[in-house]
Order: C-alpha cells, then sequence, then structure tokens
C-alpha cells in the first residue's frame, strides 16, 4: 500500500504533519499529475471561469474586486499547480496560507472563502478531459479539503492578529486625539459638533458596560454605534455579535438568541448555543428591537436582568456575561404606545440612550464623508483611472439634498458614480438623479422646491440606464450593476422594465 504523502509544517520545534494531510497518498497525487497539467495549460480559462462564477454568486454583496480577486487567487492559483507538479506539499500548503493571510487582511467572510473554493473546484473540474476516470474527481476533492483546511489555519490566525492590531490603534488613536477635535471614531466619520457629542457619549458609556439604546433613523450608522461601544470598551477582544430583528421571522428569534437543545423542535438535529452564549464576554447587538415579538422582549428582559437563558427544550438555565445594545429607527415612546415595545423593557434600555443625527442635521460633515467613501471605494473597485475627488457643482448639490436615506443614501451616491462614471472627479451627470434633479431644481428657483425623486425611482433609472449600456444583454447588465442574474431579474420584474 502507498505511504500517504507527509508534510511537515514549521509551526513550532516539535512541531509534526498535522493528521488532515493523511487525506491523501502519494500515489494519488501522482494520478492527478496530467489534470494539473491541462488546468497549468488552461490557466487563464479556469481562473476567469472561476471569477464568473464568483461574481454570479456573490453579486454586489462580494468582498472581492475582480482586481483584488485575479491577484490573489491567480497567484494562489499558480503556486498551486506549480507545487503540486514538483511534488511539494509543504510548499503547497505554505502558498495556500499565504492566500489566506491575503483575504483576512481585506476582511472577507470565511463563508465568502470556502464558498469560492468550492466554485474553483466547479471550474478546474470543468478542464478536466473528457474521459477523465471518476476517481480522480474524488482524489481532487481530497485535495480540495487540505487546501481549505491550510486556508483556515492562516485566515483565522491573520484575523485575529489583525483585529486586536486594529482596535490597539483605534484606541492609541481616540487617546491621542482630544475630544473636541475628533473627526473619525470608530469607523465613524464627521467633526461637527453633533458627531463630536456622540463620540464623547459613546466613550463614556462603554467604560460601564451599560445596556445601551440606539435611537436613530434608517442609515444613520447605529451598528457602526454599537460596535464603537463595544471596541471602546474594557472587553473589546471579546466577541461581538448582530442581529437584525427585522430580517428574521418572529418565531425563529427566540432560538437565534437563546440556543435550542438536539429535538426541542422538528429540524433541531443538534445543539445550538445561540448568540447570547456566542457573544459570551463581549457585546450583543440588536438591531430593530421593536420587530422582535412582545413575548420573546419578556424572556429578553429576564435575561438582562437575571444574567440567565433557558435555550429553547431545556429545562436548565445557563449564566451569560453579555453586554446588550439595541437599536430602533422608531420613536421609543411611540413604540411602546402602540405595542410594539414592552415597557418594562423600554424602561430597562431608556436608561442609556445614543441619538445619532441624522445627515440632513449634519451638512457640514458631507466633504468629509465623501472623501472617506472615495478612498474606500478606490480600495475596494482598484477603478482605472482612480477618483481622487469630486467636481464643486457635485459637491454642492449633495450639500443640498435633504438625504432620506442619511449617510447609507449618500454611500450609495458615491458608488454609483464610481460604476458609471470615468472621470477622475466625480461630476454633477454622474450622480443620481434624486439629487441632480434637487440642486437644477433649487438653482433655477430656491423659493420653489419639487419633491425629492424616491430611491425607487432613482435605482429604476439606474437599471434602466445598464441595460441601455448592455443593449438588453441580461448577464452584462448584471455584472454592470454587480447584481447577480437573479436579483436583476426580480428588479426588472418589480419596476416593470421593458427588455428587448
Amino acid at each position: 500500500m502507498s505511504s500517504p504523502v507527509r508534510v511537515v509544517v514549521a509551526t513550532s520545534k516539535e512541531s509534526t504533519a498535522p493528521p488532515y494531510f493523511h487525506l491523501l497518498w502519494d500515489s494519488e497525487l501522482k494520478e492527478l499529475r496530467p489534470i494539473l497539467e491541462v488546468i497549468a495549460a488552461r490557466r487563464e480559462e479556469v481562473l476567469a471561469d472561476w471569477l464568473y462564477l464568483y461574481t454570479f454568486h456573490f453579486g454586489r454583496a462580494r468582498a472581492l474586486s475582480d482586481h483584488d480577486f485575479l491577484k490573489i487567487f491567480g497567484a494562489e492559483l499558480e503556486a498551486t499547480v506549480r507545487d503540486l507538479l514538483a511534488h511539494n506539499l509543504e510548499q503547497f500548503v505554505n502558498d495556500t496560507r499565504k492566500a489566506g493571510e491575503q483575504l483576512a487582511s481585506l476582511r472577507v467572510p470565511f463563508a465568502e472563502v470556502v464558498v469560492s473554493m468550492h466554485l474553483f473546484e466547479e471550474s478546474a473540474t470543468r478542464a478536466f478531459p473528457a474521459d477523465a476516470d471518476a476517481h480522480l474527481y474524488h482524489v481532487f476533492d481530497k485535495l480540495s479539503h487540505i487546501r481549505i483546511i491550510a486556508l483556515a489555519q492562516s485566515y483565522f490566525g491573520a484575523f485575529s492578529a489583525l483585529a486586536a492590531t486594529q482596535i490597539e490603534e483605534l484606541e492609541e488613536q481616540a487617546r491621542a486625539t482630544p475630544a473636541e477635535a475628533r473627526s473619525y471614531f470608530h469607523g465613524m466619520v464627521g467633526a461637527s459638533a453633533e458627531m463630536r457629542r456622540l463620540y464623547q457619549r459613546v466613550e463614556a458609556a462603554a467604560a460601564v458596560r451599560a445596556t445601551v439604546l440606539v435611537v436613530g433613523e434608517t442609515g444613520t450608522g447605529k451598528e457602526l454605534v454599537a460596535r464603537a461601544l463595544h471596541e471602546s470598551g474594557p472587553n473589546a477582544q471579546a466577541p461581538f455579535i448582530a442581529l437584525n430583528c427585522a430580517a428574521l421571522p418572529r418565531d425563529l428569534i427566540e432560538s437565534e438568541l437563546f440556543g435550542y437543545q438536539r429535538g426541542a423542535f422538528s429540524g433541531a438535529t443538534a445543539d445550538y448555543l445561540g448568540l447570547f452564549r456566542a457573544a459570551e464576554g463581549g457585546t450583543l447587538f440588536l438591531d430593530e428591537i421593536t420587530e422582535m415579538a412582545v413575548e420573546t422582549q419578556s424572556k429578553l428582559l429576564r435575561a438582562l436582568q437575571e444574567r440567565v437563558i433557558r435555550p429553547v427544550g431545556s429545562t436548565r438555565e445557563v449564566s451569560v456575561n453579555v453586554r446588550l445594545v439595541a437599536s430602533t429607527n422608531r420613536d421609543p415612546e411611540l413604540a411602546v404606545t402602540e405595542g410594539r415595545l414592552r415597557k418594562d423593557l423600554f424602561y430597562r434600555l431608556y436608561a442609556n440612550v445614543l441619538h445619532t443625527p441624522p445627515l440632513r442635521e449634519r451638512i457640514d460633515d458631507i466633504e468629509m464623508l465623501v472623501k472617506h467613501f472615495i478612498r474606500l471605494f478606490n480600495q475596494r473597485t482598484a477603478r482605472k483611472p482612480p477618483v481622487e475627488g469630486i467636481e464643486p457643482r457635485a459637491l454642492e448639490a449633495l450639500r443640498r439634498h435633504s438625504w432620506p436615506g442619511n449617510v447609507r443614501e449618500l454611500a450609495a451616491a458615491i458608488e454609483s458614480a464610481f460604476t458609471f462614471g470615468i472621470s477622475p472627479f466625480i461630476p454633477l451627470e454622474d450622480l443620481p438623479t434624486a439629487i441632480t434633479g434637487h440642486h437644477q431644481t433649487a438653482t433655477l428657483n430656491h423659493s420653489s422646491q419639487l419633491p425629492v425623486t424616491s430611491m425607487a425611482e432613482a435605482e429604476r433609472e439606474l437599471i434602466q440606464r445598464a441595460l441601455q449600456m448592455a443593449e438588453g444583454n441580461k448577464t452584462r447588465t448584471a455584472q454592470i450593476l454587480g447584481v447577480s442574474r437573479k436579483q436583476l431579474y426580480a428588479k426588472i420584474a418589480k419596476y416593470g422594465l421593458a427588455v428587448d
């Protein structure tokens, strides 16, 4: 019988080969040689197909730009084939780990990393010869498992180190900058009096690990405030877990929060810890808490008061040590009157309230936010030429807009300009009509104002323009917009767009 391929990775002086490398045998690696040679010869084709599948699956939500994807995975694919053809598994593992470190540095979600690896396998096996033995597919699958394990090791090690470094840098920055001079605080951007007041209140609330309620309109950055509370507190290295209560059916939120035991209900085939225990020692952020069923709110209140939870299907209570941060875009007192928020939970949360100011109340921060988003999208998209700034007329239009969608709407406007613009400075014409139309009306007649175009109308026009640019080709349209074809079809149906 063939012996397993032996790999020694230098993690310590007593390092030995991890047991999972015994997945692959010497004879199997030799059998893969013709396949690896085909992949090497068709590298560009495999890589292009891999990128297409990645873009199709993740659409606008993908973490990697085309440039970053091709740079990281292109180099990793080349190294993989080279190392395996040389029968050098140790170098193969080291090169794979380098890719894991790069993906962690770009904050690519690990689930996206794993899916990307499976998409590579799909692309690579398409390049297999038509008469390839079925056994080779099985061997290639085992090689992919080794690759994912090596990626995971380096990814999580690098991610933890980066997170610790980032938190230390943010803490140092916060300590070094006087409170009255801050323009950036743990991801929040703005130098207005409203924002500096918010920074001070976040810092004060973080020090005592109290339960906090963040109140503000949609798009004002309530989750950023929650993260700032966590990062400014004494347990910044502990987990930060977020749940959007509006994104889950009400009957599922309880099991998601408190966990459940195996057999508690149909489909519960294994124990599930729940988010309270997942956030142990850290922060649990419940976004849009007024969308939670009042029965679950009652159990949440008990968890806050007694510091214990009871998983669904269990008779035992479990102690928890978690700071709760909740948010709502509603008036909390009105939510109590309407029965959306329990009065006793309201009193518990209302002891410490932070208000996120709407963008229309801090217009002076717009220029700073625009520069922030330009830097961000330059990093994400690697657009050529990069965007260097914004034209004065366009900036003036942004200042005049009423911003019903707040900072989120501003980010979308700048991203739209990146998608369709070609100028190094964003002109007025590249901004959404919801903004440019308002500006033109105000310029012509300051005393008369037309209604601001809705976000839905702006989105409809954006899709219509992309369809025209792609001459009706829906695959190309989806690529232009950065969405999946499924999402595009749904939008076309939603807006009743005519497609030839």
